[in-house]
């Protein structure tokens, strides 16, 4: 049907005087002897615009359309607002049209549901203004993403959703199969079962695009992937979901520190995007969710983000005037309220943590002459910990295969990834950025599972 986004009305003031049609949900309302008002919410902006009907020449009766929920096609003449003090605007309202009803026991009524509570209704929470912010920061933050790197000749790649090869090695993922579940009597084995299975081997949904970006990335130069991963890791953390988005970039001809300026150089983009086209979004989160927001975030932006040696950062959480929960030791892997420490109490912004011992990182990533660390980096942010894992990419034949002997892999499973080292090898470099964190980061929304359209955790899917 034929209406005007709201957003559109009430930023551009050619429409004051004129009549429009708009359409939207109710959000509030309130009635008086001679005066109704509606707030109408469209999704377009996190504002709502208010309805003024004159219930002496409104011949229809109101209370239909007054019910919180439900759907309304309304026309009429823009006109300044009466209260407002913004230069904002209001409809004189000339007809109204009920698109939806609502009921009385309608979830989200006036008083302030808690974040807990919404996440039980995952189809309706989108409707309160702590999600309109959230998703138009998320829609935000993923346009500034591809923007920044196709205005750097990255190619944007989609790798495979279904997988037969773990990138982490760990043994998280969940399986992928055609099989139900009495057809596993019918087997002796798991290699029986899954060679008559659909793909003739064991499958699983893809934790990481990253091997399949750098097969990419060696015939494009620079990639990217921004896609979903799934970890059927049981976490039930505030920072952890079955499924979500991931930013994977793979850089030829780039060694740790050239990824390590490019991730620094991104993270600072993005975030301006944000702060420039979600005023009113920030604002929001910073009067109710984060206090100093944005001074945070211009703080992320000013900054020259430190670059730390692993070592280095042992010897200060070792020496910290603090008890920590998880001790600390060399070999250790940092713990988040290590990560925070280090960035909230120690340098107040944003740190690469570098050269990690090898145990406690991935098979490909890129070994040290010290024959005990790798080249490889986690961004740790003040708030949250770790927001991107980073290395330089083991381009040695030999070393990666004895990376991936010592941990007693399939190589057969990583064939084509191996063969990558043979054919033309190259210094490589890349990173994966948890889209989620990120969008907490900017927002100040503590939970992923508030940031994610319809989060999936341990035990928990809808």
């Amino acid at each position: 049907m034929k209406h005007t986004d709201i957003i559109e009305v009430l930023t551009d003031r050619e429409y004051v005087g004129k009549e429009v049609t708009v359409c939207g949900w109710v959000r509030t309302a309130r009635d008086s002897k001679n005066m109704a008002f509606i707030e109408l919410n469209d999704g377009t902006c996190l504002k709502h615009i208010q309805l003024v009907i004159d219930k002496e020449t409104f011949a229809k009766p109101l209370a239909e359309f007054t019910k919180l929920g439900s759907s309304l096609k309304v026309t009429g003449t823009v006109v300044p607002s009466a209260v407002a003090q913004d230069g904002g605007v209001e409809i004189n309202v000339t007809d109204l049209a009920l698109l939806g009803a609502c009921p009385e026991d309608y979830p989200l009524q006036k008083k302030r549901t808690s974040l807990d509570t919404l996440r039980t209704m995952p189809h309706l929470r989108v409707r309160t203004n702590t999600f309109n912010a959230v998703f138009r920061v998320r829609s935000v933050l993923a346009t500034a993403i591809h923007e920044y790197f196709q205005a750097r000749h990255y190619v944007y790649v989609n790798t495979p959703i279904i997988t037969g090869s773990d990138c982490e090695g760990a043994g998280e993922m969940f399986t992928v199969t055609t099989h139900s579940f009495e057809d596993a009597a019918n087997y002796k084995s798991a290699d029986e079962f899954y060679a008559d299975d659909f793909f003739g081997k064991s499958a699983g949904l893809s934790v990481s695009g990253q091997l399949e970006g750098e097969v990419a990335a060696m015939a494009f130069g620079k990639i990217y992937t921004f896609g979903p991963s799934f970890r059927a890791e049981n976490s039930n953390t505030t920072k952890h979901v079955a499924e979500f988005w991931h930013v994977e970039p793979e850089v030829a001809f780039a060694e740790l520190p050239d990824i390590i300026e490019i991730a620094e150089d991104m993270i600072k983009s993005i975030t301006k995007a944000v702060m420039e086209r979600c005023p009113a979004e920030l604002e929001f989160f910073e009067k109710f969710f984060e206090p100093g927001l944005r001074e945070k975030l211009q703080h992320v932006i000013d900054s020259e983000f430190e670059v730390l040696d692993y070592t280095k950062a042992i010897e200060i959480l070792e020496s910290a005037p603090v008890e920590f929960k998880f001790p600390v030791s060399w070999g250790c892997d940092l713990q988040t309220e290590h990560e925070r420490y280090i960035t909230e109490e120690v340098f107040k912004k944003p740190v690469f943590v570098i050269n990690y011992p090898k145990e406690i990182k991935s098979f490909y990533m890129k070994q040290n002459p010290d024959g005990k660390t790798v080249a490889a980096t986690d961004l740790l942010v003040p708030g949250i910990g770790e927001i991107i894992g980073c290395s330089e990419r083991e381009a040695d034949y030999n070393k990666l295969l004895e990376a991936m002997r010592v941990r007693n892999m399939n190589e057969d499973d990583y064939k084509d990834y191996i063969d990558l080292r043979k054919f033309g090898s190259v210094p490589h470099s890349g990173f994966g950025l948890g889209f989620e964190r990120m969008l907490m980061y900017v927002t100040g929304v503590q939970n992923i599972r508030d940031v994610i359209l319809f989060p999936r955790t341990v035990g928990s899917i809808r």
